[in-house]
Protein backbone atom coordinates (compact mmCIF):
# COMPACT_ATOMS: atom_id res chain seq x y z
CA UNK A 1 0.00 0.00 0.00
CA UNK A 2 1.27 3.26 -1.23
CA UNK A 3 0.84 6.75 0.92
CA UNK A 4 -1.44 9.03 0.01
CA UNK A 5 -0.60 12.29 -1.39
CA UNK A 6 -2.79 14.90 -0.45
CA UNK A 7 -3.68 17.97 -2.43
CA UNK A 8 -4.93 19.78 0.07
CA UNK A 9 -3.89 23.19 0.96
CA UNK A 10 -4.80 23.95 4.00
CA UNK A 11 -3.51 27.25 4.40
CA UNK A 12 -6.44 28.24 1.00
CA UNK A 13 -9.55 30.87 2.28
CA UNK A 14 -11.71 27.65 1.02
CA UNK A 15 -9.90 25.45 3.88
CA UNK A 16 -10.00 27.90 6.61
CA UNK A 17 -13.70 29.11 6.09
CA UNK A 18 -14.59 25.27 5.87
CA UNK A 19 -13.18 24.40 9.12
CA UNK A 20 -14.53 27.85 10.55
CA UNK A 21 -17.88 26.46 9.62
CA UNK A 22 -17.01 23.05 11.29
CA UNK A 23 -16.54 24.57 14.57
CA UNK A 24 -19.50 26.03 14.29
CA UNK A 25 -21.19 22.01 13.73
CA UNK A 26 -19.03 21.05 16.72
CA UNK A 27 -20.03 23.43 18.62
CA UNK A 28 -23.96 22.59 19.01
CA UNK A 29 -22.91 19.10 18.96
CA UNK A 30 -20.55 19.95 22.21
CA UNK A 31 -23.62 21.70 23.42
CA UNK A 32 -26.12 18.97 22.94
CA UNK A 33 -24.27 15.59 24.02
CA UNK A 34 -23.96 17.81 27.44
CA UNK A 35 -27.79 18.69 27.68
CA UNK A 36 -28.13 14.46 27.48
CA UNK A 37 -25.37 13.99 29.77
CA UNK A 38 -26.33 16.59 32.22
CA UNK A 39 -29.53 15.46 31.93
CA UNK A 40 -31.43 18.72 30.50
CA UNK A 41 -31.84 22.04 32.17
CA UNK A 42 -34.40 20.82 35.17
CA UNK A 43 -32.68 18.11 36.40
CA UNK A 44 -31.15 19.35 39.36
CA UNK A 45 -34.17 18.26 42.26
CA UNK A 46 -33.93 15.05 40.54
CA UNK A 47 -30.17 14.62 40.40
CA UNK A 48 -30.13 15.98 44.54
CA UNK A 49 -33.23 13.01 45.64
CA UNK A 50 -31.18 10.93 43.69
CA UNK A 51 -27.65 11.50 45.69
CA UNK A 52 -29.77 11.84 48.91
CA UNK A 53 -30.46 7.66 48.94
CA UNK A 54 -27.12 7.28 48.59
CA UNK A 55 -27.25 6.29 44.76
CA UNK A 56 -24.47 6.99 42.06
CA UNK A 57 -25.36 8.58 38.56
CA UNK A 58 -25.11 6.74 35.85
CA UNK A 59 -22.29 7.30 34.30
CA UNK A 60 -20.44 7.10 37.18
CA UNK A 61 -21.53 3.68 37.41
CA UNK A 62 -20.30 2.81 34.37
CA UNK A 63 -16.70 4.13 35.06
CA UNK A 64 -16.90 2.13 38.66
CA UNK A 65 -17.53 -0.87 36.45
CA UNK A 66 -15.10 -0.80 33.82
CA UNK A 67 -10.91 -1.14 33.92
CA UNK A 68 -9.76 2.51 34.72
CA UNK A 69 -8.15 4.67 31.61
CA UNK A 70 -9.73 2.27 28.90
CA UNK A 71 -12.33 3.84 26.33
CA UNK A 72 -16.11 3.55 26.39
CA UNK A 73 -17.37 3.62 23.29
CA UNK A 74 -21.18 5.00 23.96
CA UNK A 75 -24.25 4.14 21.53
CA UNK A 76 -26.98 6.97 20.36
CA UNK A 77 -26.21 9.65 23.61
CA UNK A 78 -28.64 12.00 21.64
CA UNK A 79 -31.21 9.55 21.47
CA UNK A 80 -34.56 11.23 22.37
CA UNK A 81 -33.62 14.64 21.05
CA UNK A 82 -36.12 17.15 19.75
CA UNK A 83 -38.47 14.29 20.85
CA UNK A 84 -40.86 13.62 24.29
CA UNK A 85 -41.05 17.64 24.46
CA UNK A 86 -37.20 17.62 24.88
CA UNK A 87 -37.59 16.28 28.47
CA UNK A 88 -35.98 12.50 28.02
CA UNK A 89 -32.09 13.33 27.40
CA UNK A 90 -30.68 10.18 26.10
CA UNK A 91 -33.91 8.07 26.35
CA UNK A 92 -32.95 7.81 30.12
CA UNK A 93 -31.13 4.91 29.31
CA UNK A 94 -27.13 4.91 28.45
CA UNK A 95 -25.70 2.31 26.32
CA UNK A 96 -22.53 1.45 25.05
CA UNK A 97 -19.46 -1.01 25.14
CA UNK A 98 -17.01 -0.99 27.76
CA UNK A 99 -13.52 -3.24 28.76
CA UNK A 100 -13.82 -5.39 32.57
CA UNK A 101 -11.03 -6.86 33.14
CA UNK A 102 -10.11 -6.35 29.60
CA UNK A 103 -12.80 -8.04 28.37
CA UNK A 104 -15.30 -5.84 26.21
CA UNK A 105 -19.15 -5.97 27.58
CA UNK A 106 -22.06 -4.13 26.34
CA UNK A 107 -23.31 -1.90 29.13
CA UNK A 108 -27.39 -1.08 29.24
CA UNK A 109 -27.51 0.95 32.59
CA UNK A 110 -30.78 2.60 33.19
CA UNK A 111 -30.96 6.69 34.48
CA UNK A 112 -33.21 6.91 37.60
CA UNK A 113 -32.57 11.25 37.27
CA UNK A 114 -34.14 11.19 33.84
CA UNK A 115 -38.69 10.49 34.44
CA UNK A 116 -37.12 8.04 37.58
CA UNK A 117 -36.15 5.79 34.68
CA UNK A 118 -39.03 4.85 33.59
CA UNK A 119 -38.82 3.32 29.85
CA UNK A 120 -40.26 5.48 26.88
CA UNK A 121 -40.10 4.18 23.46
CA UNK A 122 -36.51 5.31 22.04
CA UNK A 123 -35.51 3.54 25.26
CA UNK A 124 -36.57 0.44 24.28
CA UNK A 125 -35.52 0.86 21.03
CA UNK A 126 -31.82 1.85 22.28
CA UNK A 127 -31.73 -1.22 25.11
CA UNK A 128 -32.81 -3.26 21.82
CA UNK A 129 -30.22 -2.11 19.49
CA UNK A 130 -27.91 -2.75 22.09
CA UNK A 131 -28.22 -6.47 22.69
CA UNK A 132 -28.53 -7.08 18.61
CA UNK A 133 -25.00 -5.60 18.82
CA UNK A 134 -23.93 -7.74 22.00
CA UNK A 135 -25.40 -10.92 19.70
CA UNK A 136 -23.43 -10.04 16.50
CA UNK A 137 -19.86 -9.42 18.44
CA UNK A 138 -20.57 -11.91 21.14
CA UNK A 139 -20.60 -9.74 24.09
CA UNK A 140 -21.75 -9.84 27.10
CA UNK A 141 -24.17 -7.76 28.44
CA UNK A 142 -24.16 -6.01 31.92
CA UNK A 143 -27.56 -4.47 32.88
CA UNK A 144 -27.38 -1.73 35.91
CA UNK A 145 -31.05 -1.63 36.33
CA UNK A 146 -32.71 1.33 37.91
CA UNK A 147 -36.06 1.66 35.93
CA UNK A 148 -39.50 2.57 37.26
CA UNK A 149 -40.69 0.56 34.10
CA UNK A 150 -42.59 1.06 31.14
CA UNK A 151 -44.08 4.81 30.79
CA UNK A 152 -47.73 3.64 30.54
CA UNK A 153 -49.05 6.75 28.84
CA UNK A 154 -47.16 5.40 25.61
CA UNK A 155 -48.05 1.89 26.37
CA UNK A 156 -48.92 0.65 22.96
CA UNK A 157 -45.63 2.38 21.71
CA UNK A 158 -43.92 0.05 24.42
CA UNK A 159 -45.69 -3.44 24.89
CA UNK A 160 -46.70 -5.72 22.04
CA UNK A 161 -45.11 -5.06 18.95
CA UNK A 162 -41.85 -7.62 18.03
CA UNK A 163 -38.87 -5.17 19.04
CA UNK A 164 -41.06 -3.96 21.72
CA UNK A 165 -40.26 -4.52 25.75
CA UNK A 166 -40.88 -8.02 25.27
CA UNK A 167 -38.14 -8.35 22.46
CA UNK A 168 -35.74 -7.46 24.37
CA UNK A 169 -36.65 -10.62 26.81
CA UNK A 170 -36.39 -12.25 23.75
CA UNK A 171 -33.18 -11.27 23.24
CA UNK A 172 -31.93 -11.84 26.41
CA UNK A 173 -32.68 -15.07 26.56
CA UNK A 174 -30.92 -15.89 23.42
CA UNK A 175 -27.86 -14.23 24.14
CA UNK A 176 -27.51 -16.17 27.27
CA UNK A 177 -27.96 -19.47 25.19
CA UNK A 178 -25.49 -18.52 23.60
CA UNK A 179 -22.94 -18.62 25.93
CA UNK A 180 -22.38 -14.86 26.42
CA UNK A 181 -23.05 -13.58 30.11
CA UNK A 182 -26.21 -11.62 31.16
CA UNK A 183 -25.22 -10.06 34.38
CA UNK A 184 -27.27 -7.44 36.18
CA UNK A 185 -27.18 -5.59 39.66
CA UNK A 186 -30.12 -3.96 40.95
CA UNK A 187 -30.21 -0.46 42.06
CA UNK A 188 -33.40 0.53 42.07
CA UNK A 189 -37.12 -0.15 41.28
CA UNK A 190 -37.39 -3.43 38.73
CA UNK A 191 -41.56 -3.40 38.73
CA UNK A 192 -43.80 -6.08 36.60
CA UNK A 193 -41.96 -6.61 33.02
CA UNK A 194 -38.74 -4.88 34.66
CA UNK A 195 -38.17 -7.88 37.14
CA UNK A 196 -37.66 -10.18 34.25
CA UNK A 197 -34.16 -7.76 33.29
CA UNK A 198 -32.52 -9.64 36.67
CA UNK A 199 -34.61 -12.49 36.25
CA UNK A 200 -33.62 -13.32 33.05
CA UNK A 201 -29.71 -13.02 34.12
CA UNK A 202 -27.09 -15.43 35.04
CA UNK A 203 -26.48 -13.83 37.87
CA UNK A 204 -28.07 -10.53 39.70
CA UNK A 205 -26.73 -8.60 42.55
CA UNK A 206 -28.67 -6.50 44.35
CA UNK A 207 -27.62 -3.95 46.33
CA UNK A 208 -29.48 -3.53 50.43
CA UNK A 209 -31.86 -0.67 50.56
CA UNK A 210 -32.01 0.57 47.00
CA UNK A 211 -32.74 -2.66 45.10
CA UNK A 212 -36.23 -3.92 44.55
CA UNK A 213 -37.86 -6.79 42.39
CA UNK A 214 -41.71 -7.22 42.30
CA UNK A 215 -43.84 -8.48 39.48
CA UNK A 216 -46.46 -6.10 41.09
CA UNK A 217 -45.66 -3.17 43.17
CA UNK A 218 -46.76 -2.32 46.77
CA UNK A 219 -49.39 -0.07 45.38
CA UNK A 220 -50.84 -3.07 42.99
CA UNK A 221 -50.71 -5.44 45.48
CA UNK A 222 -52.69 -3.54 47.91
CA UNK A 223 -55.19 -3.14 45.04
CA UNK A 224 -55.41 -6.48 44.72
CA UNK A 225 -55.16 -8.14 47.72
CA UNK A 226 -56.07 -5.43 50.29
CA UNK A 227 -52.24 -6.72 51.60
CA UNK A 228 -50.12 -3.42 53.09
CA UNK A 229 -46.29 -4.05 52.72
CA UNK A 230 -43.21 -2.01 52.03
CA UNK A 231 -41.01 -2.40 49.44
CA UNK A 232 -38.12 -3.89 51.12
CA UNK A 233 -40.47 -6.62 52.64
CA UNK A 234 -42.22 -7.13 49.34
CA UNK A 235 -39.04 -7.81 46.90
CA UNK A 236 -36.32 -6.05 48.57
CA UNK A 237 -32.32 -7.48 48.46
CA UNK A 238 -32.76 -9.91 52.05
CA UNK A 239 -35.52 -11.44 50.39
CA UNK A 240 -34.51 -12.20 47.06
CA UNK A 241 -31.32 -13.29 48.12
CA UNK A 242 -32.25 -15.38 51.28
CA UNK A 243 -36.05 -16.51 50.70
CA UNK A 244 -37.00 -16.39 46.80
CA UNK A 245 -33.41 -16.78 45.60
CA UNK A 246 -34.09 -14.88 42.79
CA UNK A 247 -30.84 -12.73 43.17
CA UNK A 248 -27.88 -14.27 43.86
CA UNK A 249 -25.52 -12.21 46.05
CA UNK A 250 -26.59 -8.87 48.48
CA UNK A 251 -24.47 -5.63 48.54
CA UNK A 252 -24.46 -3.59 50.58
CA UNK A 253 -23.66 -0.64 48.88
CA UNK A 254 -23.28 0.13 44.81
CA UNK A 255 -19.20 0.43 45.34
CA UNK A 256 -20.03 -3.58 47.20
CA UNK A 257 -21.61 -4.49 44.46
CA UNK A 258 -19.30 -3.36 41.55
CA UNK A 259 -16.51 -4.84 43.26
CA UNK A 260 -18.90 -8.12 43.15
CA UNK A 261 -19.70 -7.56 39.73
CA UNK A 262 -16.19 -7.49 38.44
CA UNK A 263 -15.18 -10.71 40.05
CA UNK A 264 -17.88 -12.58 38.50
CA UNK A 265 -16.75 -11.17 35.03
CA UNK A 266 -13.42 -12.43 36.17
CA UNK A 267 -14.99 -16.03 35.68
CA UNK A 268 -16.43 -15.96 32.50
CA UNK A 269 -14.02 -17.13 30.49
CA UNK A 270 -14.77 -14.38 27.61
CA UNK A 271 -12.25 -13.38 24.80
CA UNK A 272 -10.35 -9.61 25.88
CA UNK A 273 -9.88 -7.07 23.53
CA UNK A 274 -6.33 -8.56 22.91
CA UNK A 275 -6.95 -11.87 22.18
CA UNK A 276 -7.34 -11.70 18.16
CA UNK A 277 -7.64 -14.63 16.05
CA UNK A 278 -5.84 -13.48 13.24
CA UNK A 279 -8.18 -13.50 10.67
CA UNK A 280 -8.42 -10.11 9.70
CA UNK A 281 -4.82 -9.78 9.64
CA UNK A 282 -3.78 -7.43 12.34
CA UNK A 283 -0.08 -5.82 12.61
CA UNK A 284 0.82 -3.14 14.46
CA UNK A 285 -0.85 0.22 13.96
CA UNK A 286 0.71 3.43 12.51
CA UNK A 287 -1.30 7.13 12.94
CA UNK A 288 -2.18 8.65 9.63
CA UNK A 289 0.17 10.64 7.85
CA UNK A 290 -2.19 13.82 7.77
CA UNK A 291 -3.62 15.33 10.94
CA UNK A 292 -7.35 13.99 11.08
CA UNK A 293 -8.15 17.40 12.57
CA UNK A 294 -7.75 18.38 8.89
CA UNK A 295 -10.96 16.48 7.82
CA UNK A 296 -12.96 19.76 9.50
CA UNK A 297 -11.37 22.15 6.24
CA UNK A 298 -11.89 19.48 4.12
CA UNK A 299 -15.56 18.65 4.38
CA UNK A 300 -16.96 21.86 2.25
CA UNK A 301 -19.41 24.42 4.63
CA UNK A 302 -21.74 24.43 1.69
CA UNK A 303 -23.22 20.88 1.13
CA UNK A 304 -24.25 21.51 -3.05
CA UNK A 305 -19.85 21.66 -2.91
CA UNK A 306 -18.28 18.38 -3.30
CA UNK A 307 -15.08 17.10 -1.23
CA UNK A 308 -12.93 14.16 -2.11
CA UNK A 309 -13.22 11.19 -0.64
CA UNK A 310 -9.54 9.89 -0.89
CA UNK A 311 -8.80 13.09 1.28
CA UNK A 312 -11.16 11.83 3.77
CA UNK A 313 -9.37 8.07 3.86
CA UNK A 314 -5.85 9.64 3.80
CA UNK A 315 -6.78 11.16 7.24
CA UNK A 316 -8.14 7.93 8.62
CA UNK A 317 -6.11 4.88 7.80
CA UNK A 318 -2.86 4.18 8.89
CA UNK A 319 0.09 5.70 7.45
CA UNK A 320 -2.36 7.36 5.02
CA UNK A 321 -1.28 4.49 3.11
CA UNK A 322 -4.34 2.56 0.70
CA UNK A 323 -4.04 0.55 -2.24
CA UNK A 324 -7.36 1.89 -4.63
CA UNK A 325 -8.92 -1.08 -6.83
CA UNK A 326 -9.53 -0.13 -10.45
CA UNK A 327 -8.49 3.75 -9.61
CA UNK A 328 -8.81 5.08 -13.13
CA UNK A 329 -12.15 3.87 -13.74
CA UNK A 330 -15.84 4.35 -12.09
CA UNK A 331 -14.43 7.90 -10.06
CA UNK A 332 -17.28 8.64 -7.82
CA UNK A 333 -16.96 5.20 -6.04
CA UNK A 334 -13.67 5.19 -4.12
CA UNK A 335 -12.65 1.62 -3.30
CA UNK A 336 -9.59 0.53 -1.91
CA UNK A 337 -7.60 -1.91 0.79
CA UNK A 338 -6.12 -0.25 3.75
CA UNK A 339 -5.73 -0.98 7.41
CA UNK A 340 -7.58 0.92 10.37
CA UNK A 341 -5.59 0.80 13.49
CA UNK A 342 -3.88 -2.63 12.59
CA UNK A 343 -7.13 -4.25 10.94
CA UNK A 344 -6.98 -4.77 7.11
CA UNK A 345 -10.35 -3.45 5.75
CA UNK A 346 -11.94 -2.87 2.28
CA UNK A 347 -12.96 1.07 2.25
CA UNK A 348 -16.30 1.76 -0.12
CA UNK A 349 -16.43 5.95 -0.39
CA UNK A 350 -18.52 8.39 -2.44
CA UNK A 351 -17.11 10.71 -4.44
CA UNK A 352 -21.04 12.13 -5.27
CA UNK A 353 -23.68 10.45 -7.31
CA UNK A 354 -23.06 6.73 -8.19
CA UNK A 355 -23.26 5.85 -11.62
CA UNK A 356 -23.71 2.06 -13.84
CA UNK A 357 -20.03 2.00 -14.32
CA UNK A 358 -19.44 2.97 -10.38
CA UNK A 359 -21.89 0.30 -9.18
CA UNK A 360 -20.45 -2.29 -10.74
CA UNK A 361 -17.05 -1.39 -9.86
CA UNK A 362 -18.23 -1.42 -6.06
CA UNK A 363 -20.08 -4.45 -6.67
CA UNK A 364 -16.84 -6.26 -7.62
CA UNK A 365 -14.96 -4.85 -4.81
CA UNK A 366 -17.33 -6.22 -2.20
CA UNK A 367 -17.05 -9.65 -4.38
CA UNK A 368 -13.35 -9.67 -3.72
CA UNK A 369 -13.98 -8.65 -0.17
CA UNK A 370 -16.20 -11.12 0.96
CA UNK A 371 -13.76 -13.88 -0.67
CA UNK A 372 -10.92 -12.64 1.09
CA UNK A 373 -12.96 -12.22 4.43
CA UNK A 374 -11.83 -8.81 5.27
CA UNK A 375 -14.22 -6.09 6.52
CA UNK A 376 -15.54 -3.57 4.90
CA UNK A 377 -16.26 0.40 5.80
CA UNK A 378 -18.68 2.61 4.34
CA UNK A 379 -17.98 6.55 3.77
CA UNK A 380 -21.31 7.40 2.84
CA UNK A 381 -21.69 11.28 0.97
CA UNK A 382 -23.72 10.53 -2.10
CA UNK A 383 -27.48 11.91 -3.58
CA UNK A 384 -28.39 8.48 -5.12
CA UNK A 385 -27.87 6.59 -8.53
CA UNK A 386 -27.31 8.59 -11.48
CA UNK A 387 -31.15 9.30 -12.68
CA UNK A 388 -31.98 10.07 -16.83
CA UNK A 389 -32.97 8.25 -20.20
CA UNK A 390 -28.63 7.63 -20.86
CA UNK A 391 -28.31 6.20 -17.20
CA UNK A 392 -31.54 4.14 -17.69
CA UNK A 393 -30.80 3.09 -21.19
CA UNK A 394 -27.24 2.17 -19.46
CA UNK A 395 -28.91 -0.06 -16.84
CA UNK A 396 -28.41 1.92 -14.11
CA UNK A 397 -31.59 -0.23 -12.37
CA UNK A 398 -30.02 -3.78 -12.62
CA UNK A 399 -26.48 -2.41 -11.82
CA UNK A 400 -27.81 -0.65 -8.72
CA UNK A 401 -29.52 -3.72 -7.38
CA UNK A 402 -26.23 -5.44 -8.05
CA UNK A 403 -24.86 -3.34 -5.59
CA UNK A 404 -27.78 -3.43 -2.92
CA UNK A 405 -27.64 -7.19 -3.57
CA UNK A 406 -24.07 -7.95 -2.91
CA UNK A 407 -24.01 -5.49 0.15
CA UNK A 408 -27.07 -7.46 1.57
CA UNK A 409 -25.21 -10.83 0.98
CA UNK A 410 -21.74 -10.30 2.15
CA UNK A 411 -21.47 -12.23 5.53
CA UNK A 412 -17.98 -10.12 6.62
CA UNK A 413 -18.34 -7.54 9.22
CA UNK A 414 -19.75 -4.12 7.64
CA UNK A 415 -19.47 -0.50 9.33
CA UNK A 416 -20.98 2.59 7.47
CA UNK A 417 -20.03 6.37 8.38
CA UNK A 418 -22.20 9.15 7.22
CA UNK A 419 -19.98 11.56 5.98
CA UNK A 420 -22.21 13.55 4.05
CA UNK A 421 -25.44 13.27 2.36
CA UNK A 422 -26.84 10.01 2.13
CA UNK A 423 -30.02 10.39 -0.20
CA UNK A 424 -32.51 7.94 -1.66
CA UNK A 425 -31.46 4.16 -2.37
CA UNK A 426 -27.55 5.31 -2.04
CA UNK A 427 -28.74 4.99 1.35
CA UNK A 428 -29.04 1.29 0.74
CA UNK A 429 -26.26 0.29 -1.68
CA UNK A 430 -23.87 1.95 0.54
CA UNK A 431 -24.87 -0.18 3.70
CA UNK A 432 -27.02 2.00 5.29
CA UNK A 433 -29.37 1.15 8.58
CA UNK A 434 -31.70 -1.03 6.90
CA UNK A 435 -28.86 -3.14 5.47
CA UNK A 436 -27.62 -4.09 8.95
CA UNK A 437 -24.22 -2.91 9.02
CA UNK A 438 -22.24 -3.89 12.79
CA UNK A 439 -22.39 -0.50 13.61
CA UNK A 440 -23.06 3.01 11.72
CA UNK A 441 -22.15 6.40 13.08
CA UNK A 442 -22.29 9.95 11.34
CA UNK A 443 -20.90 13.11 11.09
CA UNK A 444 -23.33 16.67 12.47
CA UNK A 445 -22.67 17.68 8.84
CA UNK A 446 -24.14 14.91 7.06
CA UNK A 447 -27.97 14.55 5.95
CA UNK A 448 -30.30 11.25 5.35
CA UNK A 449 -33.71 11.16 3.41
CA UNK A 450 -35.19 10.13 0.48
CA UNK A 451 -33.99 13.11 -1.57
CA UNK A 452 -32.37 16.22 -0.77
CA UNK A 453 -34.41 19.75 0.20
CA UNK A 454 -33.67 20.89 -3.30
CA UNK A 455 -34.76 18.07 -5.10
CA UNK A 456 -37.93 17.55 -3.00
CA UNK A 457 -38.98 21.02 -3.29
CA UNK A 458 -38.93 21.12 -7.36
CA UNK A 459 -40.61 17.17 -7.52
CA UNK A 460 -43.37 17.81 -5.20
CA UNK A 461 -44.47 21.27 -5.62
CA UNK A 462 -44.48 20.19 -9.22
CA UNK A 463 -46.53 17.01 -7.74
CA UNK A 464 -48.85 19.23 -5.74
CA UNK A 465 -49.71 21.78 -8.61
CA UNK A 466 -50.41 18.49 -11.22
CA UNK A 467 -52.85 17.68 -8.59
CA UNK A 468 -54.51 21.06 -8.40
CA UNK A 469 -56.15 19.98 -11.98
CA UNK A 470 -55.65 23.26 -13.92
CA UNK A 471 -57.01 25.26 -10.83
CA UNK A 472 -55.86 29.28 -10.35
CA UNK A 473 -52.84 28.94 -7.82
CA UNK A 474 -51.10 32.24 -7.23
CA UNK A 475 -47.61 33.09 -6.56
CA UNK A 476 -47.89 33.19 -2.81
CA UNK A 477 -49.47 30.14 -2.76
CA UNK A 478 -46.65 28.69 -4.83
CA UNK A 479 -44.54 29.92 -2.61
CA UNK A 480 -46.14 28.94 1.00
CA UNK A 481 -46.13 25.10 -1.05
CA UNK A 482 -42.39 25.65 -1.47
CA UNK A 483 -41.90 26.58 2.05
CA UNK A 484 -43.72 23.98 3.96
CA UNK A 485 -41.66 20.89 1.52
CA UNK A 486 -38.36 22.89 2.05
CA UNK A 487 -38.89 22.85 5.49
CA UNK A 488 -40.24 19.31 5.98
CA UNK A 489 -36.87 17.84 4.06
CA UNK A 490 -34.59 20.41 5.87
CA UNK A 491 -35.84 18.71 9.19
CA UNK A 492 -36.35 15.77 8.78
CA UNK A 493 -33.10 15.04 7.30
CA UNK A 494 -30.89 16.67 9.76
CA UNK A 495 -28.75 14.28 11.69
CA UNK A 496 -29.76 15.07 15.16
CA UNK A 497 -33.62 14.15 14.13
CA UNK A 498 -31.70 10.94 12.82
CA UNK A 499 -29.93 10.16 15.77
CA UNK A 500 -32.58 10.64 18.36
CA UNK A 501 -34.59 7.69 16.35
CA UNK A 502 -31.55 6.04 16.45
CA UNK A 503 -31.39 5.73 12.55
CA UNK A 504 -27.34 5.66 13.09
CA UNK A 505 -25.41 4.63 16.20
CA UNK A 506 -24.13 8.20 17.10
CA UNK A 507 -22.93 11.51 16.00
CA UNK A 508 -19.42 11.92 16.18
CA UNK A 509 -16.91 14.04 15.05
CA UNK A 510 -14.89 13.77 12.06
CA UNK A 511 -11.47 13.16 14.08
CA UNK A 512 -12.89 10.69 15.92
CA UNK A 513 -13.52 8.25 13.22
CA UNK A 514 -10.39 6.27 13.15
CA UNK A 515 -10.73 5.68 16.81
CA UNK A 516 -14.30 4.58 16.45
CA UNK A 517 -13.62 1.96 13.70
CA UNK A 518 -10.58 0.61 15.46
CA UNK A 519 -12.51 -0.52 18.54
CA UNK A 520 -15.66 -1.46 16.56
CA UNK A 521 -13.00 -3.66 14.50
CA UNK A 522 -11.48 -4.99 17.39
CA UNK A 523 -14.35 -6.38 18.90
CA UNK A 524 -15.00 -8.31 15.28
CA UNK A 525 -10.84 -9.59 15.52
CA UNK A 526 -11.97 -11.42 18.85
CA UNK A 527 -14.35 -13.30 17.33
CA UNK A 528 -14.05 -16.63 15.01
CA UNK A 529 -14.39 -16.03 11.48
CA UNK A 530 -17.63 -15.69 10.26
CA UNK A 531 -18.85 -18.30 7.64
CA UNK A 532 -19.17 -17.22 3.83
CA UNK A 533 -22.40 -16.09 2.39
CA UNK A 534 -23.48 -17.56 -0.96
CA UNK A 535 -22.18 -16.15 -4.01
CA UNK A 536 -22.55 -12.77 -5.05
CA UNK A 537 -24.21 -11.33 -8.17
CA UNK A 538 -21.62 -9.43 -10.15
CA UNK A 539 -19.59 -12.08 -12.00
CA UNK A 540 -22.90 -14.14 -13.28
Amino acid sequence: MRPIESAIDTGSAQFKDNTKAYQALLETLDERLQWAISGGPNREQSIERHLDRGKILVRDRIDMVTDIATPFLEFSTLSGWGQYDNDVPGAGIVTGVGLVHGVPYVFIANDATVKGGSLVPMAIKKHVRAQDIAAENDLGVIYLVDSGGAFLPLQDEIFPDKDHFGGSFYRQARLSAQGLPQLSVVLGGCTAGGAYVPALSDEVIMVEGIGGIFLGGPPIVKAALGEIVSPDELGGAEVHTRISGVSDYMAATESEAYGRLRDICATTNQRSIEDRQGWIGWVEPEPPAYDPAELHGIVSADDRIPFDATEIIARIVDGSRFSPFKPEWGSSIVCGFTRIWGHLVGVIANNGIIFSESALKATHFIELCEQRRIPLVFLQNTSGYMVGSDSERGGIAKNGAKMVSAVANATVPKYTVLIGGSYGAGNYGMCGRGFNPRLLFAWPNSRIATMAADTAETVLTDIRLGGLKGAETTEEEIAEIRAGIRHQYETQSDPYHATSRLWDDGLIDPVQTRDVLGLSLALAARQDEPAAGPALVYRM
